[in-house]
């Protein structure tokens, strides 16, 4: 195995960690914290812009309480309301200042939230903001001894960092005012529809490279065969490009080897951590752009000759010139990509790495048959959902969504991803698509188009048109499941791995072809005739 297969395999076992599509929770439904009667609201993040005489100066995102009204989700419908701080500060006594249909400021502690929002209402607030002791947001909820709740003032919590502001602002104007109110995502945003079509692009890149360099090999051997080449009689050719096909133990072993890694990526998650994920990813990137873009110019007749000429490279062996000349644009954008990648159009770089990689991947790494490939589908299909859901009774958290956030790291998230900014989300944030979301099943997509190609089936009377349309039908009904759920993170691969794998198996079944596609999988060079001979 050469020095690039390793990165990749490298790359393709620490990145399949996350199989997740993700949109970013808004609302947020808590079946934990009590409900009651006034005391029943979901929890959901609320925006706070401020003016500091007359003049918006910044916007703070807060929290909803379980009890007290709905908050207006339109801007145009909030209203303006004057800012007061608390006397005394934590509100769990009558205010000393009078108060005339103002928003109160008041501390965290001392009293239960319920008590601080009674007595603000009771003084004459129009609402209450309550700041936390921590930077973190907290959900407010009604105590467990407490009777049914009657609070007609809304009432929103800030991080601490939000309420010190505010009381600067309050301490130096005599005049500061705010809004509340949260918006309401949109059912669907134009970024799903844009990172679907990544998704299925990428596959379908990667499959016909993939059948391609599977075609000439296959070729190049039945050339040998009929000329009776000594050297290469009775022997099958490998494909060019250093191909590792997965056996049965590795596809058994992803679940071990995957779960380690992700639980790896939990425990040890921080800045420098994600730090040493950027280097890998943009190693990674490095080669999966540089194999791309070689592959791509190669085609045309003015790199042939710098695509045929090698020079000896120590460490590395043979590399082509038209490499070296690729090679330093290649490692320039990756470091680009790596010192400016907290900027707004950073993103674009990332997907472009990572679909380079992902391309690259599909190319080098393959499943011989079916039955390898329902193996690891499968095997991948329940590490998606326990990791998502199950996982959360273990560690108390969904252990996927929180390593694809990038939790205690202070970064967006993990590079292994595609994202795509929500463009028409009022609170912007990121879709995202987990890379083991398209390598995994894109294996046996890409199969499909290897076998049909060297058994001469005709499009339709193939495998991979059906393949292809089941992935992006599974990929499609993941966003529908993301829309209904309020953006809450999905395992992808509890729609995807049904819908790809299901139909490759009724098929091959209904054709009578599943034994061949099961054991022998795809042929050493093309089948004589179009319809495929039943196996012995």
């Amino acid at each position: 195995m050469g020095f690039k297969e390793g990165v990749i395999l490298c790359c393709f076992c620490v990145f399949l960690v996350s199989c997740l599509v993700k949109g970013g929770d808004i609302v947020h439904h808590d079946d934990v914290a009590p409900k009651r009667p006034g005391c029943n609201n979901n929890f959901v993040l609320v925006k706070v812009p401020t003016w500091v005489n007359r003049e918006e100066v910044t916007q703070f995102v807060g929290i909803g309480a379980r009890f007290g009204p709905t908050l207006e989700s339109r801007e145009k419908r909030a209203n303006q309301t004057k800012l007061a701080f608390a006397d005394p500060p934590d509100c769990c006594s009558k205010p000393r200042n009078k108060l005339t249909g103002e928003a109160i400021l008041v501390h965290r502690g001392n009293c239960s939230f319920t008590t601080k929002a009674k007595v603000a209402e009771a003084a004459g607030a129009s609402a209450i903001i309550i700041v936390n002791n921590q930077t973190e947001l907290f959900k407010m909820v009604c105590g467990p001894d407490k009777s049914d709740v009657d609070i007609g003032i809304p009432a929103v919590m800030l991080p601490q960092d939000a309420g010190t502001t505010l009381i600067e602002f309050l301490r130096n104007s005599s005049a500061v005012f705010l809004q509340l109110y949260s918006p309401k995502r949109p059912a669907v945003d134009v970024a799903e529809v844009f990172l679907w079509l990544m998704a299925v692009i990428t596959i379908l890149c990667a499959s016909y490279w993939s059948a391609w360099s599977a075609r000439e090999a296959a070729i190049e051997q039945d050339k040998f065969l009929k000329d009776g080449t000594d050297d290469y009689g009775g022997k099958k050719v490998t494909h060019s490009g250093g191909v590792l096909d997965i056996n049965m133990i590795s596809a058994l072993l992803f679940v071990v080897v995957a779960s380690c890694f992700l639980i790896m990526l939990y425990k040890l998650m921080s800045f420098w951590f994600i730090e040493i994920l950027v280097v890998l990813f943009c190693i990674g990137g490095v080669e999966g752009l540089q194999t791309c873009l070689v592959t791509l110019l190669s085609c045309f007749r003015w790199f042939e000759h710098a695509q045929e000429s090698f020079v000896k490279v120590p460490l590395l062996g043979p590399v082509s010139y038209l490499t070296l000349a690729i090679s330093p644009f290649c490692l320039a954008f990756a470091v680009m990509w790596a010192v400016f990648r907290r900027v707004s159009i950073a993103w674009i770089g990332q997907d472009i790495l990572g679909i380079a990689l992902i391309i690259t991947v599909l190319q080098i790494i393959r499943v011989p048959n079916l039955k390898v490939g329902t193996v690891l589908l499968t095997c991948a299909f329940f590490y998606d959902i326990f990791w998502v859901f199950v996982s959360k009774w273990l560690f108390h958290k969904s252990v996927m969504i929180e390593v694809a956030r990038g939790h205690k790291s202070g970064e967006e998230g993990i590079p292994m991803l595609l994202k795509i900014p929500r463009m028409f989300d009022p609170w912007g944030g990121y879709s995202i698509i987990g890379f083991g979301d398209i390598i995994l099943p894109g294996l046996v997509v890409a199969f499909s188009l290897r076998y049909d190609w060297l058994c001469n089936k005709s499009l339709r009377a193939g495998y991979f048109l059906w393949t292809m349309t089941a992935y992006g039908l599974g990929l499609f009904v993941t966003y529908v499941a993301l829309n209904l759920m309020d953006g809450r993170g999905q395992p992808a691969l509890l729609y995807i791995v049904p819908f790809t794998l299901g139909t490759f198996l009724l098929l091959g079944a209904k054709r009578g072809e599943l034994k061949h596609l099961w054991t022998r999988g795809e042929p050493y060079r093309p089948c004589p005739h179009i319809q495929l001979q039943p196996a012995e």
